[in-house]
């Protein structure tokens, strides 16, 4: 479906039967990320599957404002306002992640459990965070002058995905093929406007949150595995998963344990 959320389109892709569950993909994915969980996922959850602003077939508005995180977790409330859906079990990979919990710190009585895959609540310090803005400026500078394909070159060999170099070349050209679909703009703008270093902090609201929280990494992600543990500390009802023989997209390098653990979690 196609919807207008604060002035935006939106593309949003629905399916199947049972209390919603919210899926929000990673930086240069789209809704295509979840389609290989649909079938199993959705015989027990109304999937509700955004591209998120930037991304796929949503636009990709001029504005940098409209992308920063707290305006995205605005647009996904209205997603829902729209399907008359009140509460949802929420999923996010990576930047859907950041924008999963910004979701659920900004609107805590419309989520019932939250799933976050290689997810980090931003940086602590201000000094990392003008570091880490920086950097991503840079980045967002180089795709504006040079465009998708060599920034898509650059991007598949970041150490954070050098386990995905392991997967069928089938794979891995499908995934390449979804971050060439995306727009120049969407993708720059979102570095600026919802990266790492734009973010609130949210490791103090960690403790406030009342729902439960499923922490998944892979076990050679060393990174996101440090923070999972700083982040468990936090979390009232909070559960850490690693899984074995995978890196940070542990729903491509382990798809069917990740299927699993996903749907034991909610279905519990």
């Amino acid at each position: 479906m196609e919807a207008w959320i604060n002035g935006i389109r939106y593309h949003v892709e629905v399916c199947g039967d049972g209390f919603p569950l919210l899926l929000l993909h990673g930086f240069t994915g789209d809704a295509s990320t979840w389609t290989s969980f649909c079938h199993d996922w959705g015989q027990h959850s109304n999937l509700i599957v955004p591209d998120i602003i930037g991304h796929g077939k949503t636009e990709s508005p001029e504005e940098i404002h409209r992308y920063q995180i707290e305006s995205a977790a605005n647009d996904l409330k209205s997603i829902l306002d729209e399907l008359d859906v009140h509460q949802v079990d929420l999923l996010g990979y990576s930047m859907g992640g950041r924008l999963a919990l910004t979701f659920a710190v900004l609107f805590p009585d419309r989520v019932r459990k939250l799933v976050l895959e290689s997810a980090s609540p931003g940086l602590m310090t201000e000094e990392e965070r003008v570091f880490r803005r920086m950097k991503d400026a840079e980045l967002a500078k180089f795709i504006s002058e040079n465009g998708i394909k060599p920034f898509v070159d650059y991007w598949e060999e970041i150490p954070l995905f050098s386990t995905m170099k392991r997967l069928p070349k089938k794979i891995n050209e499908s995934i390449r093929a979804t971050r060439l679909a995306n727009s120049p703009v969407g993708l720059a703008h979102s570095l600026l406007g919802m990266g790492t270093g734009s973010q609130p902090s949210w490791w103090a609201p960690l403790m406030q949150l009342e729902c439960e929280v499923l922490l998944v990494t892979g076990a050679e992600d060393e990174k996101f595995c440090r923070i999972a543990k700083a982040m468990l500390k936090n979390l009232k009802n909070g559960t850490w998963i690693t899984v074995e023989n995978s890196g940070h997209a542990i729903h491509v390098e382990e798809r069917q344990k990740f299927g699993t653990i996903v749907s034991g979690f909610l279905h519990k």
